[in-house]
């Protein structure tokens, strides 16, 4: 057995659980926070038969997009005192997902 944590943009997180409880798939579904632009995304969790580790990857694959955005960023020189905020533009959304072995699993 493995346990699946997969990464999601909020945008996605709704579309990509659907698609995994259809498909037999148990999820849990955390809200969190990325670090880099601090904005928010899911965080699904699922148990799985190593023989369907794939086609939860699939899932999760097909319904998590990958797009830009631009994002204010600051700049500046501190010791003269002078910042300036600047438009980058960043991709976001897509999955970042980790498999993990099970030692034990228990249902009670």
């Amino acid at each position: 057995m493995k346990l699946i944590m997969a990464i999601v943009s909020n945008e996605d997180s709704t579309a990509v659980s659907h698609a995994l409880t259809k498909a037999g798939f148990s999820v849990t579904k955390l809200a969190t926070t990325g670090g880099f632009l601090r904005s928010g995304n899911t965080t699904l969790i699922s148990g799985v038969e190593d023989e369907r580790v794939n086609k939860a990857i699939e899932i999760i694959s097909k319904k998590s997009s990958s797009r830009t955005q631009v994002v204010p960023t600051m700049s500046g020189s501190m010791d003269v005192g002078v910042y300036s905020s600047f438009p980058v533009e960043v991709t976001v959304g897509g999955a970042t997902i980790f498999v993990l072995d099970v030692e034990r699993f228990e249902k009670v």
